[in-house]
């Protein structure tokens, strides 16, 4: 597979999870906001670092797992399940919680490089979606498990996740009074793409039948 499309693939799939207002975006714009855009910035490269990890993490996981293909067929289902689950919470149940607000504290842009790191850590969703997505592609023959690809695919992840980092970092003092950060869109977009990955579990579900 052609390394290109593959780097394509991690940062396009990788931007998507990270489109959501949430907690690692949001503190990289107000760390932006609160101690300049430099800040904000060393804050989203040790977010990178750590996604990096985890998406390395979670390919070896699903290369682990394609040669497990009765696995693979349980776990489908049951990612399908979550999937549907997750996006009617957040179109049906969540649109009418608060906005819980992320209110970072003022540091040093060593500690925010380490804050970014911490913060990426404890938020491991990356792990199990970069899992379930680098399967599903492979099923689809536009990935293959060997070390070159892995390593392109989790820089793309990084490189992705980093471009709508610094897209909140310039752009959040432009939208912050806008509907964009609300908590009902914030939901609504997290159903959105939830929904839209149920779609593609469900059509690879059937494609196994």
């Amino acid at each position: 597979m052609n390394i290109t499309i593959i780097f394509c693939l991690g940062f396009i799939i990788a931007l998507i999870g990270v489109i959501p207002p949430g907690l690692l975006n949001m503190s990289a714009a107000k760390i932006s906001l609160k101690d300049g855009h430099p800040a904000g910035i060393v804050f989203s490269i040790g977010v990178c670092l750590v996604v990096f990890l985890q998406t390395y993490i979670a390919a070896m996981f699903a290369r682990y797992l394609s040669n497990h293909k009765d696995v693979i067929e349980i776990l489908q289902r049951v990612a399908f399940v979550i999937f549907v689950l997750i996006t009617i919470y957040f179109l049906v149940v969540a649109k009418n919680k608060h906005k819980a607000e992320v209110e970072p504290n003022e540091t040093s842009k060593g500690s925010r490089f380490f804050q970014g790191i911490f913060l990426s850590a404890i938020n491991v969703f990356p792990i199990p979606y970069q899992s379930y997505m680098t399967i599903t592609i492979a099923t689809f023959g536009w990935f293959a498990f060997d070390i070159t690809s892995i390593v392109t695919y989790c820089s793309g992840a990084a490189t992705g996740t980093f471009t709508m980092l610094y897209f909140y970092i310039f752009f959040f003092d432009k939208i912050n009074s806008k509907t964009l950060t609300s908590q009902k869109t914030m939901n609504y977009s997290i159903g959105v793409i939830t929904g839209i990955v149920s779609i593609f579990t469900f059509i690879n579900i059937l494609m196994d039948l």
